[in-house]
């Protein structure tokens, strides 16, 4: 074989590949490809400066990894609203008046999201989702997938966007295998190809059967003007494509094409979790913008949860970090959607009286995606019933529970469930996210007495690890090195590390944008006028700081939070408060953007306090309030007037 039998080979090889795993319909049978594959394995080996990057050999795992880099994406993967029924549907439509709008439909699969990059039609990197700013390279592993083209005919930087998927059959034929082998089975579709794909050894990822399928692109230079076009050339360069995709208008359309969609569920080869609506027209997703969260242009319709019934078996009682107990319902094992299922929430003791439940009852069970499973209603009552005891003492510490009827709260701040959580919630991805302090590693580190509270985290040394069992050299470099590099994370993702409650990710970012100096010492009023803040939101955060100054203290003399250090220009609307209604000619996050950047604060809610009330088209209550109260309106041209004062 010369070089151009080598390249003609590769080009065949690829065609049958694409045929047989994208198209499923194949053109040449095992034999045939085993054969050419053995000729050009036995050509790279002798030539092996001459191995093209599009070969089907670059598709088998190399070595093992060690572990997986951190890389950012050029564009930020956000996550999608969900909405539950046609009301909701009506009401999104609403928003925004989307109503006449063409809208792209496609199911929702319920997989892994991948982020491919592609250079010069090469792949470059494929990036795991991630906290939607920075995930994982797996490129190793997603060169093992069939389905995700090594090379293609583009050449301009392009993000390509999708879900890793397993089929139903795969999971179960691969479940067979591993139950004849002796080892442990897989859970369920979606888990299933999330941990397939973040594998450090590529072949355990290629015996996988994993496919992707396309959702959409980030970084590029496309210049089409309609989403459906856009997926028409992703298709076009050797993606799937699932057959079920719609174009339609209006809340009917829409609902018909959701109720076509959960009447296939059950048949479908890929598990499917419900649909996702998008405005068509592109320039509609600069318009529309993004919450805080979510896009505004796109929405996650999702199917009702399945149900089955089991019976339970026990229920026992679990501390979480705010010290609360939820009662957890230990089931017979119920396979729900792929899933086996053996414990459901119950909520609170309030629930279980409501529900009328007891152990041994036969109860109806329900999931849905990656929500707990929770128990909905006693089917029949059992043979040998047994009452649901309340608890008055913490099954963790002993400690006497404080019970104000709805919640069991444990107020011991030394108990072990509490100190627990707090540390791994601390440690966690969507917080401090130390790689390699698991909560399974926090345990044992508790277990041993080498930590007893979150600071103790960064009194770690080698010589308290390296005798440790499973802790090699390596293992504690990466992980002492994991910890100190955590010491200086943005101040949003330390308060949301402090696990206060009512105090999420959104809330912890508008304390540290709206409260970058003084955020240890805001006053309620200071709290209560950030947009979004309820009184229990303001009073939970008071409290927490009151209680735990000494502690967050002695955080602090190990951690130096990173502090945003734009400064708003100094204007005539700093300190003022304004709010927006109506419809304006942009987002409103553009306009929020622009008051604060010259000072100024934005809120959601007319008082006395407020000082201006930018008002567009359509306008309603708010409108009327600032009436009432005096305050200053604005439409955009006096606003836009008002701005350009401050740049003069």
């Amino acid at each position: 074989m010369n070089e151009k039998q080598y390249q003609n080979a590769i080009k065949i090889l690829n065609e049958w590949a694409h045929a047989y795993y994208t198209l499923d319909k194949p053109i040449a049978s095992d034999a045939e490809y085993d054969e050419l594959y053995r000729q050009i394995l036995n050509y790279e080996a002798k030539n092996p400066l001459l191995i093209a990057s599009n070969s089907p050999s670059r598709r088998v795992g190399a070595e093992i990894l060690k572990g997986f880099e951190k890389m950012a994406h050029i564009k930020a993967l956000w996550s999608m609203e969900d909405i539950f029924d046609q009301n909701e549907l009506k009401e999104w439509l609403e928003r925004g008046n989307k109503q006449n709008l063409e809208l792209y439909i496609e199911p929702k699969f319920d997989g892994a999201s991948l982020n491919l990059l592609y250079e010069n039609g090469q792949l470059f990197s494929a990036i795991t989702r991630g906290d939607g700013k920075i995930g994982e390279n797996v490129t190793q592993n997603a060169r093992t997938i069939t389905s995700i083209p090594l090379t293609i005919p583009y050449k301009e930087r392009i993000e390509i966007r999708g879900e890793v998927l397993i089929t139903k059959s795969d999971f179960n034929a691969i479940n067979q295998e591993l139950t004849k082998q002796g080892k442990q089975t897989l859970a369920n579709p979606r888990n299933a190809a999330a941990g397939s794909l973040r594998q450090l050894d590529s072949a355990i990822t290629r015996s996988r059967r994993l496919k992707f399928y396309p959702w959409g692109v980030g970084e590029n230079n496309l210049k089409f003007t309609k989403h459906n076009q856009i997926m028409e050339f992703i298709h076009s360069l050797g993606f799937l494509q699932d057959e079920f995709c719609v174009l339609c208008v209006g809340l009917e359309n829409a609902q018909n094409a959701y109720n076509e969609l959960l009447r296939r569920r059950e048949s479908a080869s890929i598990l499917m979790d419900g649909m996702v609506l998008r405005l068509n027209d592109v320039s509609q997703e600069e318009k529309f913008g993004y919450t805080v969260k979510f896009p505004r242009f796109m929405v996650a319709y999702k199917f009702p949860a399945l149900e089955k019934s089991t019976i339970i078996l026990d229920v026992v009682w679990q501390v979480g970090r705010t010290g609360a107990l939820t009662p957890k319902a230990i089931c017979q094992s119920v396979n729900i959607d792929g899933a086996n299922v053996q414990h459901a929430t119950l909520h609170n003791y309030d629930e279980i009286c409501r529900l009328g439940v007891k152990i041994g009852d036969v109860v109806s069970i329900i999931r849905s995606g990656d929500v707990i499973p929770k128990i909905t209603g006693v089917l029949r009552p059992g043979k040998e019933q047994k009452e649901i005891i309340k608890p008055k003492f913490c099954p963790q510490c002993d400690s006497k529970l404080f019970d104000d009827g709805a919640i069991l709260k444990c107020q011991n701040l030394a108990c072990k469930a509490r100190v627990l959580n707090n540390m791994i919630y601390f440690a966690s991805k969507k917080c401090m996210n130390i790689d390699g302090l698991s909560s399974a590693t926090i345990r044992l580190f508790y277990e041993l007495g080498l930590i007893k509270n979150i600071s103790d985290l960064y009194r770690l040394k080698q010589s308290d690890l390296e005798n440790l069992e499973g802790f090699k050299d390596k293992k504690i470099a990466n992980l002492l090195n994991a910890i100190a590099a955590s010491k200086t994370p943005s101040l949003e993702r330390f308060i949301a590390s402090l696990g206060i409650e009512l105090i999420g990710e959104v809330a912890a970012k508008k304390i540290a944008q709206h409260q970058k100096q003084n955020w240890r010492n805001a006053s309620y009023d200071e709290l209560i006028s950030i947009d979004g803040f309820g009184e229990n939101m303001a009073k939970s955060y008071l409290e927490f700081m009151r209680i735990n100054r000494e502690k967050i203290d002695e955080l602090l003399s190990f951690i130096t939070p990173k502090i945003q250090t734009q400064t708003p220009q100094t204007s005539q609307i700093s300190n003022k408060t304004f709010v927006l209604t109506g419809t304006l000619s942009a987002p409103r996050q553009s306009f929020k953007e622009r008051i604060e950047a010259l000072g100024g604060r934005v809120s959601s809610a007319i008082s006395s306090n407020t000082d201006f009330l930018l008002c567009g088209q359509n306008a309603g209550s708010k409108l009327n309030k600032a009436k009432e109260l005096g305050v200053e309106i604005l439409n955009e041209a006096q606003f836009n007037a008002l701005i350009t004062q401050n740049n003069e």
